[in-house]
């Protein structure tokens, strides 16, 4: 059994990293092979709608033909047996890096037939672990969970599962008074951090022993 961690985050040490990092742990414990890749590494586009992935006897249907910094990633994972994918909340969704990558994972895949189907050759486990600023409250009235929920289901149609781990409330700073955060309580932040945010990863730890069980 393989799992691949893909860090969507800038930071390779920040609380996304952390969390993937958990959840290769996890795996690990249950005797799977696990690697790590961030997607800032990389250099890539999203997609560019050619649809040469969708041509019907085209030599590369079900499969993205542009040939940079993602392919080797996207080969790679046609051969795992599981992926778990991290990503901090900006602007309301996923960073830049990891949408752009899932156009060009998801899409590649997915066929416009009735009823749906989907040409990734095998099943693969997915999870995906979100970081955000906001409480849980937060989440909720801003409805991240319906719009991250949608693109959740693409990749559980694409690849054939789909879970999901959301951590609220995150410590973004070790010094907020360096910065204009005016907006949240530092006393608040690293009470949360010292209280949940090991919890988090024990949930992390624990779905990574899922997705390759």
């Amino acid at each position: 059994m393989k799992l691949i961690a893909i860090n969507g985050s800038p930071r390779k040490k920040g609380n996304t990293a952390l969390l993937l990092g958990k959840a290769l742990e996890g795996a690990a414990s249950a005797g799977a092979r696990t690697e790590l890749v961030h997607l800032y590494d990389l250099d890539y586009k999203g997609c560019v709608s050619c649809f040469a992935c969708k041509l019907k006897d085209g030599p590369s249907r079900g499969r993205c033909v542009l040939n940079d910094g993602l392919r080797p990633l996207l080969d790679e994972i046609e051969s795992a047996d599981a992926i778990a994918l991290g990503s901090p909340i900006y602007l309301g969704a996923v960073s830049g890096e990891m949408r752009s990558f899932l156009e060009r994972l998801i899409f590649q895949y997915i066929e416009y037939s009735v009823p749906a189907r989907s040409h990734c050759p095998r099943k693969i486990n997915t999870a995906f672990i979100y970081t955000m600023n906001v409480d849980e409250q937060g989440m909720d009235q801003a409805g991240y969970q319906a719009h991250l929920g949608a693109v959740e289901g693409m990749l559980a149609g694409a690849l054939g599962s789909s879970e999901s781990l959301y951590c609220c409330d995150t410590m973004q700073f070790d010094d907020y008074s360096k910065v204009v955060m005016e907006r949240f309580d530092p006393e608040a932040k690293k009470r949360r951090r010292e209280e949940v945010f090991p919890r988090d990863l024990e949930k992390a730890f624990a779905l990574g022993v899922k997705l390759v069980s």
